[in-house]
């Protein structure tokens, strides 16, 4: 009798913290009990696991505009992801793996190395409310790489966050959720290695990151400041306003979690702000991020790169700034038009290697089941050096279809 009343309230106790933390796809938590994909509970509700896969296949083309025949097509593989999510012995001790099947999830072109864990990170929820995490996961950056990439509006995040991203490391993080009268506010941080997703080699020094979260009209529906898109059509304006700063002590990598290995250490400090706004299928959010390092250059270290062929050649990190902007509205039937501009700035240090470059993306997207099946048809043009009419040549346009599936 005592056995099974404690089974019973196991059983219970998984139902309302499943059912608290029911909400879109995180990739900074586990998600329990949200998809419907091939589960499996013990009989005894001790155990839990969610399986899950998303593949994005995508067919692309591109063309500079310099009076020569160089169209570019890609056509691939971009993402094949499996990943489990769960608890053990209690919904307080969860887990989250995920695991990447194609090269550019691999971190393969720049070490050598395919390391297909994106994900293995143990969460303590000491409450719905305050959880800790121990392993690797994404840091807490900025808004669209927090985001999961299977909840984007567009096929690929934007060249704000390709150069300043912070990505994924191993360490510990905590996370609070508190309330300010009626306004949530989520605050974390992370301690960790700074190095990313490790292939090999190690640094001095540490990496510190901290985000905040203000939601001053309140909680979006179904976590919906983590998904782009207004696809649960907002009833009441909703807006959540964030921001952060990571300083990464002595990393021996270009960009910190990301990159090449360098052969000397170089500190960066990157600082982010961002915001979303959703109602009644409408959405806009915006993201401004800057990198700072002393000084940018270095030598890549051929010992810890593992690429075939390498040779020692001076890199450097990216530095400057940059912001992005996105706007969306959801019209009849599940079709979404969006439109997102972004401008990269680099700091006159590199100047000589990078320009100041410029998009312009349209996207039409069909959701046929929200963001887990999906079809992407994106356009874009990039200019560079604020030459928008091509009179130098370095004007680029090209166009993108690809399909989102997953459970």
């Amino acid at each position: 009798m005592k056995n099974r009343l404690k089974y019973l309230l196991t059983g219970l106790s998984a139902l309302c913290f499943a059912t608290a933390v029911m909400a879109q796809e995180r990739d900074d938590r586990a998600t329990i009990l949200n998809f419907k994909g091939i589960q499996y509970t013990s009989k005894d509700s001790l155990f839990y696991t969610n399986f899950r896969f998303r593949m994005q296949n995508r067919a692309g083309f591109s063309n500079e505009l310099d009076r020569e025949d160089n169209g570019k097509f890609d056509a691939r593989i971009r993402r094949l992801r499996m990943r489990i999510d769960g608890y053990i012995y209690t919904p307080k001790i969860s887990y989250s793996i995920q695991l990447a099947f194609t090269r550019s999830d691999q971190d393969f072109d720049d070490t050598g190395v395919a390391n297909i864990v994106r994900d293995a990170v143990v969460f303590y929820n000491f409450s719905d409310d305050f959880y800790i995490s121990f392993g690797q996961n994404k840091l807490p950056g900025n808004r669209q790489r927090v985001n999961s990439s299977g909840q984007l509006q567009f096929a690929d995040r934007s060249l704000v966050n390709t150069h300043f991203t912070l990505d994924r490391d191993f360490g510990v993080s905590f996370n609070l959720s508190k309330k300010l009268g009626d306004m949530p506010i989520h605050a974390k941080a992370a301690i960790s290695t700074g190095e990313g997703r490790v292939a090999s080699g190690t640094d001095e020094g540490l990496a510190y990151t901290g985000r905040v979260e203000f939601l001053p009209l309140g909680d979006f529906t179904n976590d919906g400041d983590y998904s782009e898109g207004d696809i649960e059509r907002e009833k009441t304006p909703k807006l959540s306003i964030g921001g952060g700063y990571s300083y990464n002590d002595r990393t021996i990598r270009e960009a910190g979690q990301l990159g090449r290995y360098v052969q000397n250490p170089f500190t960066l400090k990157t600082a982010f702000a961002d915001a979303i706004f959703k109602y009644q299928g409408f959405a806009y959010q915006v993201e401004y991020m800057r990198r700072d390092v002393d000084n940018p250059f270095n030598i890549v270290d051929d010992r810890l790169n593992q690429v075939d062929g390498a040779q020692q050649e001076e890199t450097y990190a990216y530095k400057g700034w940059g912001i992005n902007q996105q706007t969306s509205y959801l019209i009849n039937k599940g079709y979404e038009v969006a439109a997102r501009y972004t401008y990269v700035d680099p700091h006159q240090q590199i100047r000589a290697f990078e320009d100041q470059t410029e998009i312009i993306e349209l996207g039409l997207t069909k959701y046929i089941k929200a963001h887990r099946l999906k079809i992407q048809v994106n356009g874009n043009y990039t200019f560079k050096n604020g030459d928008f009419d091509n009179t130098m040549q370095k004007s680029l346009w090209g166009g993108m279809v690809q399909v989102e599936l997953g459970i």
